[in-house]
């Protein structure tokens, strides 16, 4: 089967719902960070795989923020899609929002960027298609997403920041 060569971000879109157990919640009685990794972790992977048709592993989660608690007996919904590929990663980013069981109430609580490489059977590398971003938010992630993944690589002393050429005017003056 020849691998497609791009696909539309959208096709990648994963949504999960879960409630917060007391098994799954801190002293406080708020879902565990640690747990809430996990979560996005796991969705992420689905959209990567959705995008690639391969294995995929983590290679990197960006900063998460933790905007809201999740309380217990909530309900919390993550959405993740895939922003953009490059040559065997995919970067997805991922939406953790919160329900209160009761009133309803929602609140985004956790945003992150997870990059995800695609690996054939005996974990190497593999090609993965193109994004093609539709919608205006889609493009926007599609083109600031060169820019998270040279930070990435310059914070892992993958790429010296004067090769970072989207991220010039961050570490140098011109």
């Amino acid at each position: 089967m020849a691998l497609q060569r791009q696909k539309f971000a959208a096709e990648s879109r994963v949504i999960t719902t879960e409630i917060v157990m007391p098994n799954d919640t801190n002293p406080l009685h708020n879902l565990m960070g640690g747990h809430l990794l996990h979560l996005m972790d796991v969705a992420a992977a689905i959209s990567a795989r959705k995008h690639s048709n391969r294995v995929v592993v983590t290679a990197s989660v960006d900063n998460v923020s933790f905007e809201h608690p999740v309380k217990l007996g909530s309900i919390i919904t993550l959405e993740a899609q895939i922003t953009r590929s490059f040559n065997s990663s995919m970067e997805i980013f991922v939406v953790a929002t919160g329900e209160d069981f009761m009133s309803g109430k929602q609140l985004i609580t956790n945003k992150a960027f997870l990059t995800f490489v695609a690996v054939d059977q005996a974990g190497n590398p593999i090609a993965v298609p193109a994004v093609v971003p539709q919608t205006p938010v889609e493009k926007e992630l599609y083109e600031s997403a060169l820019r998270r993944r040279q930070l990435r690589l310059v914070l892992a002393g993958r790429m010296k920041p004067e090769e970072a050429t989207e991220l010039r005017s961050i570490f140098f003056k011109d």
